[in-house]
């Protein structure tokens, strides 16, 4: 594709990068920032820029916070002594929209998938394990996608928590094999949560 200017086509490199954009889209996006305010473009890269800046993560969960605590692990509304072990901060919006989970998370910020260069040690895992004995964590829910990642991912981590004496479940397959928990509707994902089963390798 031809570009008028270095900047535009910069810009259009730049938006494509994001998941889902593709060329096309990214000049539409770029071309309709070129024709809007001024003010908008200078506030969209002031909010860019803070993503980095002014975004902190719970020292307990890995959720985005604003404090070394987020909402959820500060909250005296939740049972703390459930977690509910998930891949991303996707998954913990997924469920939380269910309003039907009153637990505390762990963001394990992957999956175990050694083509793509992810071992155990590349996660929140021990994090997770200092966490249960620091916390008296008596349940892990297992809530993690239903493909070959997330299942390695379970099985890997139900092992290194099979002597700590805690229950370890995992939400019940109203996900289908191979779904994410991000694109499960909030009914079928809820009652996954509520009808949780124990989990056994």
């Amino acid at each position: 594709m031809n570009y008028p200017s270095k900047v535009i086509e910069d810009a259009v490199n730049e938006f494509s990068k994001f998941p889902g954009i593709g060329k096309k889209t990214a000049l539409r996006l770029v071309l309709h920032l070129l024709k809007g305010d001024e003010r908008h473009i200078t506030a969209m890269g002031d909010v860019m820029a803070r993503l980095k800046t002014d975004i902190h993560y719970c020292q307990k969960c890995g959720n985005i916070a604003d404090a070394d605590l987020c909402g959820i692990c500060n909250s005296h509304n939740r049972v703390q002594t459930t977690v509910c072990l998930v891949e991303d901060l996707r998954d913990v919006m997924a469920i939380e929209n269910t309003g039907q989970y009153t637990g505390v998370y762990h963001i394990l910020g992957g999956l175990i998938s050694p083509i793509d260069g992810v071992g155990p040690e590349d996660l929140r895992i021990n994090e997770l394990i200092e966490r249960i004995q620091a916390d008296g964590i008596e349940e892990v829910i297992m809530a993690l996608s239903a493909t070959m990642e997330g299942d390695t991912t379970v099985f890997y981590v139900s092992k290194k928590l099979k002597e700590k004496n805690i229950k370890i479940t995992s939400i019940s397959r109203g996900i289908a094999f191979g779904g994410e928990l991000e694109y499960a509707d909030e009914i079928t994902l809820g009652r996954s949560i509520v009808n949780r089963i124990p989990y056994s390798a």
